[in-house]
């Protein structure tokens, strides 16, 4: 299945599993009146109107490049991640609100019966289960959206959990738990939106790479044969994609054709990491003088 059936398939099972959720969860709210669940039910409303968001996201970064996008749509998933931390900013602000409201004012009450328990563990393991699948599709498709959502179902199990804490610790007399929980329902979403951003801020800056797929790059350069050496080296990303521009040091007794090769060589194997989007090489023949140690390549190789 192409990247763009994954990432579209994956971004409807994401709604369609937060929709039925926060209808679960708002039906045992209503029932109970617990802070906690209410604070859930909050919380998959966000996941839900985010999820929207992500669909329609996805669906454009897997456009095919056009005229206006020559490179693709792909420099859009960094964008639709950090509107998902907007979602959870407000989520997160939203809930504390409304368990800190409950605990000044002294109006806590006391949520009993199973459906609440039960609600909170199946939410807990749906959340599990959408966890591993998007971190699965994200890695293995390079998707930062989706990350951010793996990220964001994570945290929701260990809210889930608190969640719990507070709906039992009432049932059994100890109403205070139910917005406690709540809140610390809020900090988990808080801190899973500071996840996103920082996550995604390496796509929108232009940071470089990892040490270790920089390493790699270079690696796959010397290889090549007839590449005597490399220097600098640059590599950053364009989105959730890198470009990598770099020197390769050649003799110059090689003809058009054979330096030709040698570029087209070093380009293909480059390319062939999933990472990669465009590499730029420049040849240095060593007649010219522009042969050059580069303390960050011999690093990089040793």
């Amino acid at each position: 299945m192409s990247r763009r059936d994954v990432l579209r398939r994956v971004g409807l099972v994401i709604l369609g599993a937060n929709l039925a959720l926060v209808l679960l969860k708002g039906v045992v709210w209503t029932e109970t009146g617990s802070l906690a669940v209410g604070s859930e039910a909050v919380n998959s409303l966000a996941d839900t109107a985010y999820s929207l968001v992500i669909v329609a996201g996805l669906y454009l970064t897997t456009q095919p490049p056009d005229f206006e996008h020559p490179h693709g749509h792909e420099r859009i998933e960094p964008f639709v991640s950090l509107f998902v931390a907007v979602g959870i900013f407000a989520a997160g602000g939203i809930i504390l609100w409304q368990a800190a409201s409950s605990l000044l004012s002294g109006d806590v009450g006391v949520s009993r019966g199973p459906a609440a328990v039960a609600v909170l563990v199946f939410s807990g393991v749906l959340k599990y289960a959408l966890y591993r699948y998007c971190l699965s599709a994200g890695r293995d498709h390079n998707s930062p959206a989706l990350v951010a959502t793996a990220l964001d179902n994570r945290n929701d199990i260990l809210t889930a959990a608190a969640a719990l804490v507070g709906v039992v610790g009432a049932t059994l007399g100890y109403p205070v738990l139910d917005p406690i929980a709540a809140m610390v329902v809020s900090a988990g979403i808080i801190y899973t939106g500071v996840e996103v951003v920082r996550d995604n801020l390496d796509y929108l800056v232009g940071a470089a790479p990892p040490e270790e797929l920089r390493a790699e790059i270079v690696r796959r350069a010397l290889e090549q044969e007839d590449v005597e050496g490399a220097h600098d080296v640059i590599a950053h990303y364009v989105g959730p994609e890198i470009d990598v521009s770099l020197h390769v040091e050649v003799e110059g007794d090689k003809t058009l054709f054979e330096a030709h090769d040698i570029e087209t060589a070093v380009i293909e194997a480059i390319q062939e990491l999933p990472e990669v989007d465009d590499v730029f090489v420049h040849v240095d023949p060593k007649e010219l003088g522009e042969w050059k140690a580069d303390a960050d390549v011999d690093r990089l190789v040793d």
